[in-house]
């Protein structure tokens, strides 16, 4: 009992470091995660019991170099090369203004939550989304009678729909690698209890904005430069092989980019460079999160916790309702659902397989309800940068998050009704 404490000890060390000296700060991003997670690796190390230290650091470098955990990384540069050589190409700006383009002007606030979601879908992150959509909801809230924040709240919103799913999303990522399963399987598993939610707030939208008009002056797009957005979303959802679907995306952005005269072959390098190395915080932590698993494993830390967790656990709801509940409370304490997913996903795979859990569903759940509860934090980088964008209070745009809302009562609805029903031949 008490090695197993003394394992998870650094679990606790990295909340004090990095949750605790936030809130005296006052600001959740004063201090650098990556710094949080080394002064806690260097703790656990240093803490651990019964092997001289040298293997305590080998053991320690075998997780950080796991072949899961360096899988996940080279999917990190790729996904890096490619948002960024896209975005440089202009490939972001030509997906915001041609979905604008093409909706009615009744339909604005969901054909902005369509666009909220295509473009998270796509792209594969919440913030860019978030970045690229805000000032134009602003701008269209100030033109119409709407609120800003119930605006800015539709963008923000349909941002974590693609977030939750989209196949470049480090969320997605994190949760298929940890709990085994294709990120094919994992979307069509997922996409069975979120859509229904969208589908929800779709209908409400356009409820609520049949008096809502379009804005005038959107930009004249060259629909070519949505291309590699569009063949990275069909070649991801038809199966092939993420790396492959990522390498096409940065050739064909590369090519375009250079047709269009957007940049030369080194400015098309560079913007992959840049790319890769905006990745470089997040490859860091994923390697220190493996080693510091590695050690809390070995010290029986993550056998403690699952005995613990599953003690009062009856049958397979208790077991998903418990995976759900573990990684939203990690999440609230980081900040960062991807560094939730990852730290959670080990002991959900254990948690998983003890209770015949398919492992399409354990990372469906981790993924939704790390979402769920990145998109109501007024400290998350997404409703920060939505409330800047917008010049707003984050707590102000947390009652108008229908869809996060929706899909954590669906999430939750899934685990009760046992669904989407899942066999081994699917």
């Amino acid at each position: 009992m008490k090695k197993g404490l003394l394992a998870l000890s650094p679990i606790a060390v990295f909340l004090v470091v990095y949750v605790v000296t936030s809130i005296v700060a006052g600001d959740f991003y004063k201090v650098p995660i990556s710094v949080a997670f080394l002064i806690t690796a260097i703790y656990a190390i240093a803490s651990s019991r019964g092997l001289p230290l040298r293997d305590r650091i080998t053991l320690f470098s075998q997780g950080a170099g796991d072949s899961n955990i360096m899988l996940m990384i080279w999917i990190f540069v790729l996904a890096g090369a490619f948002a960024a050589s896209a975005k440089a190409m202009g490939a972001i700006d030509a997906t915001v203004n041609l979905t604008l383009q093409l909706l009615p002007d009744n339909l604005l606030l969901a054909g902005l939550f369509i666009a909220s979601c295509f473009i998270s879908l796509s792209i594969g992150t919440s913030v860019g989304t978030v970045v690229a959509l805000t000032p134009i909801a602003a701008g269209i809230a100030e033109a119409t009678e709407a609120t800003v924040p119930f605006v800015v709240g539709v963008v923000v919103g349909g941002a974590f729909f693609g977030d939750n799913l989209s196949f470049i999303s480090d969320t997605t990522i994190m949760a298929t690698r940890t709990q085994g399963c294709r990120m094919s399987d994992k979307f069509r598993v997922n996409s069975q209890i979120v859509v229904p939610a969208a589908a929800l707030v779709l209908l409400g939208y356009i409820v609520l904005g049949t008096q809502i008009h379009a804005p005038q002056g959107v930009p004249e797009v060259d629909a070519l430069k949505v291309l590699p957005y569009v063949v990275v979303l069909v070649t991801a959802v038809v199966g092939v092989d993420v790396m492959v679907v990522l390498v096409v995306g940065i050739l064909l952005s590369g090519i375009i980019g250079l047709g269009y005269g957007d940049y030369d072959v080194f400015g098309w390098f560079a913007s992959m460079g840049e790319g890769i190395l905006g990745m470089a915080e997040l490859i860091i932590v994923t390697m220190i999160a493996g080693g510091l698993m590695s050690l809390i494993r070995h010290g029986g830390g993550i056998d403690l916790v699952i005995r613990h967790l599953t003690r009062h656990i009856h049958g397979q709801r208790g077991a998903e309702l418990t995976i759900g509940g573990m990684v939203a409370f990690t999440n609230v304490c980081t900040a960062n659902n991807t560094v939730a997913i990852l730290t959670i996903g080990p002991i959900a795979k254990e948690i998983a397989d003890r209770y015949g859990i398919d492992p399409r569903k354990s990372a469906s759940l981790l993924d939704t309800f790390s979402c769920l509860a990145q998109a109501m934090l007024p400290y998350g980088a997404q409703l920060l940068m939505a409330a800047s964008l917008a010049t707003l209070s984050p707590v102000e745009i947390i009652p108008y998050l229908y869809y996060p809302f929706c899909m954590g009562i669906c999430a939750l609805l899934s685990i009760l009704f046992r669904w989407p029903r899942l066999s081994a031949k699917e």
